[in-house]
């Protein structure tokens, strides 16, 4: 049994996500939510909370046990980017691109 939730658009780079889902792929819920609960990073409260998500999703949904799941698959990848523009000298325009992600959790029971 498997129960994905997935998030797409959020402002965050993708390095930078994949830090923090590095350190919880392949955990209990428990543990990873309190590990990402006392991280410093921007990236660990948006991955706590579709973490959240896939748990209320397996337990409404699918009737798991949550004492059972396990983080089974995290994955950040890139997303578009946000394109600006900055004024610069002689009447130029220099563009600024402001990155985002899109974050999809799976969570299961450990078993296929």
């Amino acid at each position: 049994m498997k129960t994905t939730a997935n998030l797409r658009g959020v402002r965050l780079s993708a390095q930078k996500g994949r830090l923090v889902a590095d350190l919880v792929r392949g955990r209990p819920v428990d543990q990873a939510l309190n590990i990402l609960q006392f991280s410093p990073r921007k990236a660990a409260t948006i991955i706590r909370k579709v973490l959240e998500s896939a748990i209320a999703n397996a337990e409404h949904n699918d009737g798991a046990d949550i004492d059972e799941l396990k983080v089974t698959h995290i994955c950040v990848e890139r997303g578009s980017f946000l394109r600006r523009f900055r004024a610069q000298s002689k009447g130029r325009g220099v563009r600024i691109n402001k990155p985002t992600c899109n974050i999809f959790v799976t969570v299961g029971d450990g078993r296929n």
